[in-house]
Formats: structure tokens, C-alpha cells, sequence
């Protein structure tokens, strides 16, 4: 299930939030003030992608590499 950051708009608690698919973002009250005058957040990513080096050493999908154990 994903994880939504909200602020609330009347008190500025930023919190976090949890939906199913069934339920409506319409739906989310802040837990400080319990208003529903929240809005969505942009938040940081949980992943990263890095752009250095690779975890697959070079030449091994190529066909021409001596090492790569078939003749």
C-alpha cells in the first residue's frame, strides 16, 4: 500500500498517511487538528538510481570475451 505525505492547511502538521485503492483521498483528516483541509505533498523518492559503476562486469555479455567461459 503506498504512503502519502499530507500537510494540513489549517495547523501546517505535515503527516504521513496510508490508502487502499478503495479509499478516497478525500478521506484524510489531519490527526493534530482533525481538519480536512489537507493537501498532498511532493515527497523524496525511497529508492535511489545510481548512475556509477555496474554490478554486471564489462564484457560479460559479449560474445568475444575469452573469460567468459564459453568456447
Amino acid at each position: 500500500m503506498p504512503i502519502y505525505e499530507y500537510r494540513c492547511q489549517e495547523c501546517k502538521n505535515l503527516f504521513e498517511a496510508i490508502l487502499t485503492s478503495a479509499e478516497a483521498a478525500s478521506e484524510v483528516t489531519c490527526p493534530k487538528c482533525e481538519s480536512s483541509a489537507v493537501k498532498k505533498t511532493i515527497s523524496a523518492s525511497s529508492f535511489r538510481i545510481s548512475s556509477g559503476s555496474s554490478a554486471i562486469p564489462s564484457g560479460a555479455l559479449s560474445g568475444c570475451s575469452t573469460k567468459s567461459g564459453f568456447s
